[in-house]
Parts: structure tokens; C-alpha cells; sequence
């Protein structure tokens, strides 16, 4: 993810919430861009939040129009080490535009693992 900005708020946990990415594959997947309705609550001592992409504005030169089927993500403390949360992530991306599916698989996992080593590194700032 290179960027997220706030498009539009409804109240305190709720918005729409753009996201762009990089491209991949030396530029073979262009740059995506998604846009997402987003909700956050507390869950059991933790918080959830869930979304789905919309058809919202128009899409930005350069950017693919990429597609979040509902989506959530976890993140509950555990009872043995307080200090620490479980992060659960339940995704279904659809890149859209014409890619190979062995491209779509490659960029995806190592987007997904990178994403995951990021936000462990800015957690522990």
C-alpha cells in the first residue's frame, strides 16, 4: 500500500477510505487504486473492522480500479501476553484489468507479506 486517505466520513467509525499500491512486477501489474467503505468497532476486547469496495468518483489517471469483495480484519489482545494482538485479515481482492492469474498470485503474496512486515516494523515504533 502506498497511500490511504479519508474521501468521506459518516461518523466516528465509519467512512470511505481510499487505497492506492504501487505496481508490480517491473510495472507488468499496473498501479491499483480502491476505494472502500469502512466500519470499525470494538470486538472482545480488540477491535474489527469490515468493507467493501464502491463504485465511488472517478478513477485516477495511471490507476486500475481494483475490487474489495467484503472484507475484515481482527486484531484481539491474547489473554497470555496482553501486550500483544492477533491479527486476522479476511480478504478477497479482485485486481481487475487483463493479468495472468500466475502474475496476479506472485504480486499478491509477496504484497501481502510485505504489507504484514510493514505494519509489524510501524507498531514497533
Amino acid at each position: 500500500m502506498t497511500s490511504m486517505d479519508i474521501l468521506d466520513t459518516f461518523e466516528e467509525n465509519c467512512c470511505v477510505m481510499r487505497y492506492t499500491t504501487a505496481g508490480q512486477l517491473w510495472n507488468i501489474i499496473a498501479p491499483r487504486e480502491f476505494v472502500d467503505f469502512s466500519y470499525t468497532t470494538s470486538y472482545a476486547d480488540g477491535l474489527l473492522t469490515c468493507g467493501i469496495s464502491l463504485d465511488y468518483g472517478e478513477v485516477r489517471p495511471n490507476f486500475v480500479r481494483g475490487f474489495n469483495h467484503p472484507c475484515g480484519w481482527f486484531c484481539i489482545p491474547l489473554k497470555d501476553c496482553p501486550n500483544h494482538s492477533l491479527l486476522t485479515g479476511y480478504i478477497q481482492t479482485e485486481l481487475r484489468g487483463m493479468l495472468p492469474q500466475s502474475a496476479v498470485d506472485t504480486a499478491m503474496s509477496s504484497t501481502l507479506a510485505n504489507f504484514y512486515s510493514d505494519l509489524k516494523k510501524a507498531l514497533k515504533s
